[in-house]
């Protein structure tokens, strides 16, 4: 084992100052970009701390100033390839901002979401991008006080980013329509988040307008499907099936093999969300593009704004969806 003198030591500010052969406030100024220091002379600077492998203390830092330069990020379920898309945009646009992430996935738990906030509010993030896994539940009170964007849900008293899952789910049912459907199910997601029941709620209100909706039932964001979802599958009374996000819609097409049915010749189906697996799975998904880049990025924007503005009025964001029609949905007509 190393002797505690033989470990490297991390050169100090005022080292740096003085390698430079400027003042300590002039260092300060250069390392933390701030203050006025003429751009040579900052180049100068930080040339000089490169080489004595100055890195600042970040604990330090946060002691005098009250921030410690990261945000927290929470997210349901990082099994899902929709989260790790949307988390790596969060870490690259908050970098951008001088900002790390410290992320958490709370595997659908509302338990475990409690003990996510509990872990962020004592590592002391400045601000949170949050995406609730229901529309209630005690984390709200947790978090008061912490500036907090909110994804996916309208939570009120938060700024919040969301797509317009009303349009995707009309979207997904006009589609089927077009094609010739007329006896469509839809397979919604849960029934706790509003984002599950605006996508569900109008795409079974456009089939009733002009088709038949022959069942309705409801599942995880998963593969895995619920009983209520295989028996109604079963029943091979669509030709058609709405689903509420990609990885229902793989598990219900993995489903419908199973029975000895082909998708898009016997059943057509069609997801939301878009995520990396939809293109490449066989049949290709016809699926709701939600641009969750976009999302992401105006996520990160919002807390920037937040957390140098507290007191502002919230804002909501909505971005359009857009439909990817691919091989998963046979015409008739």
């Amino acid at each position: 084992m190393a002797k505690s003198e033989d470990l490297p030591r991390r050169a100090t500010l005022k080292e740096v100052a003085k390698a430079a052969g400027v003042s300590l406030a002039s260092a300060s100024y250069a390392i933390n970009g701030a203050g006025s220091v003429g751009e040579a002379t900052r180049e100068h600077i930080l040339k000089v701390a490169a080489e004595l492998g100055y890195r600042p203390n970040q604990s330090a830092k946060a002691m005098k100033t009250g921030k410690t330069g990261a945000i927290g990020l929470i997210l349901p379920d990082l099994t899902n390839p929709f989260f790790p898309s949307l988390a790596q945009v969060v870490i690259q646009a908050a970098r951008a901002h001088g900002y790390s992430v410290f992320l958490t996935d709370t595997e659908g738990s509302a338990e475990a979401e409690e003990r996510a906030v509990n872990l962020m509010i004592d590592h002391g993030v400045d601000g949170v991008i949050w995406f609730p896994i229901a529309d209630d539940g005690p984390v709200g009170k947790l978090i008061e006080g912490v500036p907090t964007v909110v994804l996916d849900r309208n939570l009120p008293g938060y700024d919040v980013i969301q797509a317009d899952y009303a349009d995707g789910g009309r979207l997904a049912a006009e589609h089927l329509l077009a094609a010739g459907h007329v006896n469509i199910g839809v397979i919604s997601g849960p029934h706790a988040a509003s984002s599950a029941r605006q996508r569900a709620e109008a795409a079974i209100s456009a089939v009733r307008e002009r088709g038949n909706l022959v069942w309705h039932v409801h599942n995880a964001y998963s593969l895995d499907l619920e009983p209520e979802v295989t028996k109604a599958l079963e029943s091979r009374t669509a030709t058609a099936v709405i689903t509420g996000a990609d990885l229902i819609a793989i598990g219900a097409m993995r489903h419908i093999r199973s029975m000895g049915l082909v998708v898009p010749d016997d059943v057509s189906v069609v997801g939301f969300d878009d995520i990396p697996w939809a293109q490449l799975h066989t049949p290709a998904l016809t699926t709701i593009d939600m641009p969750v880049e976009d999302m992401a990025a105006a996520a990160v924007e919002a807390l920037i704004r937040r957390m140098s503005a507290r007191g502002e009025p919230r804002r909501r964001v909505v971005f359009n969806v857009e439909l990817i029609s691919r091989d998963s949905v046979r015409f008739l007509a």
